[in-house]
């Protein structure tokens, strides 16, 4: 696997999507400089690792954006099998505040399996061995989220995860490419997430070389996010496309 890997254990976004799991939900797998990290592990994340050949028990930090069960449904059961059952203690486990003091989803007596356990806040650095990843400002999502920068020796790839779409957003984030979950594919009604008008509006103001699609809700997924992309591609002149549930990306290369 390439230095600076992404694999999508799921692309689904929005509750009937995850509850009908009419697309996987698992969340995102990064190979980064030779280091394992997991983002968000919704529903079904171990079974999809398993089928993909990703082994838990090389992992170096699980990172949620959010507590949300779309990003954090198989948390819990990937800190275990990071750990083995917490026999051998390994890995960091990154989560805002609220989720583990206010309504937490990681359970306690598995706490001290990990070999530590980070709470992120705004627009601070954190390290993984080789890499460094900063958080954005708080997103407005109705649960206590972040967004994040990674910088590898290679490159530097933002992840910004469910929001809704507010003016100090984009300049939380930077780099080569772009992660964006987009629920929706038009602005309708008070929900807390993007729309492809705001992709077009990061884009314009970040200017990435590129931009993966990911955490589609039903009007996007009845849109067809891969149409979706290429369109958006055209009309941007930046490459845009669509993740696909088990899809593996080089970064390095998609950002070239």
């Amino acid at each position: 696997m390439a230095q600076n890997t992404v694999t999508f254990l799921g692309t689904a976004g929005a509750r009937i999507m995850l509850a009908k799991q009419l697309l996987a939900s698992g969340g995102m797998w990064c190979n980064l400089d030779g280091l394992q990290i997991l983002i968000d592990p919704g529903p079904g994340c171990l079974v999809h690792a398993v089928k993909k050949k990703l082994d838990a028990t090389k992992l170096s930090a699980i990172i949620l954006s959010h507590k949300h069960l779309d990003h954090s449904g198989d948390v819990n059961v990937m800190i275990e099998a990071m750990t083995e059952g917490g026999f051998h203690p390994r890995g960091t486990v990154f989560a805002p505040q609220d989720a583990l003091e206010v309504d937490p989803v990681i359970l306690k007596y598995l706490r001290g399996f990990p070999k530590q356990i980070t709470v992120l806040k705004e627009k601070q650095t954190y390290q993984v061995e080789s890499i460094t990843f900063q958080t954005s400002v708080p997103h407005h999502h109705g649960a206590e989220t972040y967004g994040l920068v990674f910088h590898t020796p290679e490159l530097t790839f933002s992840y910004i995860p469910d929001t809704v779409y507010f003016p100090e957003l984009p300049s939380s984030y930077s780099g080569e490419a772009l992660i964006i979950n987009v629920v929706r594919f038009q602005k309708t009604g008070p929900i807390l997430h993007l729309s492809i008008e705001d992709v077009k509006e990061l884009i314009r103001q970040i200017k990435p070389k590129a931009v993966i699609l990911t955490h589609f809700g039903m009007t996007m997924w009845r849109a067809h996010p891969w149409e979706v992309a290429e369109k958006l591609s055209h009309e941007t002149g930046i490459k845009v496309i669509a993740a696909r549930d088990g899809q593996s990306i080089d970064l390095t290369e998609l950002a070239k």
